[in-house]
């Protein structure tokens, strides 16, 4: 695997990352009921449910790589429609982030399983890996190698991600609520994502 090919992965999930989900709204949720003790045990149930979900992901990759080119190569297309869609659809989501304050006082090892089982059981979530990571992987590359580096990269991030909400909605709560803060970072997000498939399809297509 190529410094660029990596980087280029890196980038992509970082952006992908800080897109607001079902995830990422309950770690607001959590953080702006109980404050910023919620961030360390929301992070890593999120990047232990990511882990689970990215696992079951490249596996399912792994053996459709394995299997047929053409299969692996008609997957990258779809893949590559899927960053487009999901990015026009964030790009019309407005300024609202539906995150209401939890209140309920629980332990850290409930929210950290809390947080793994939203994030691992969320069927987008295997539905987005399999659809994403295609995108980046080498055919003529070891594929378990990729797979490591890979899920290392992306698990680092959404832990620093979720850590980094966690904090922020605890400590800095107007931003989190700011319609125009939040339309601006939801326009910015789904153009970058919708750009970034229709510059997976025009590879495609120059190759």
């Amino acid at each position: 695997m190529s410094f660029e090919n990596w980087a280029a992965f890196a980038a992509a999930s970082s952006i992908l990352l800080v897109i607001p989900g079902p995830t990422i709204l309950l770690v607001v949720s959590y953080a702006l009921g109980q404050g910023w003790r919620t961030a360390l045990p929301m992070a890593v149930g999120v990047a232990l449910g990511d882990f689970t979900a990215m696992t079951l992901s490249m596996l399912g990759i792994g053996a459709l790589l394995a299997a047929s080119a053409t299969v692996f190569t008609v997957l990258k297309v779809i893949g590559a429609g899927y960053l487009i869609y999901l990015g026009i659809k964030l790009f019309r989501a407005g300024g609202a982030l539906k995150a209401e304050p939890r209140t309920d006082v629980v332990s850290a090892a409930r929210m950290m399983a809390h947080a793994w089982l939203v994030t691992a059981l969320n069927p987008k979530s295997i539905t987005f890996f399999v659809a994403f990571l295609p995108q980046f992987l080498d055919r003529h590359a070891d594929f378990w190698t990729q797979m490591l580096i890979f899920e290392t990269t992306f698990l680092t991030l959404a832990f620093a991600n979720a850590f980094g909400y966690a904090l922020v909605a605890s400590r800095a709560r107007a931003i989190v609520r700011n319609p125009k803060a939040i339309r601006i970072f939801n326009r910015t997000g789904g153009t970058l994502l919708v750009g970034a498939g229709i510059a997976t399809v025009a590879m495609r297509s120059g190759s």
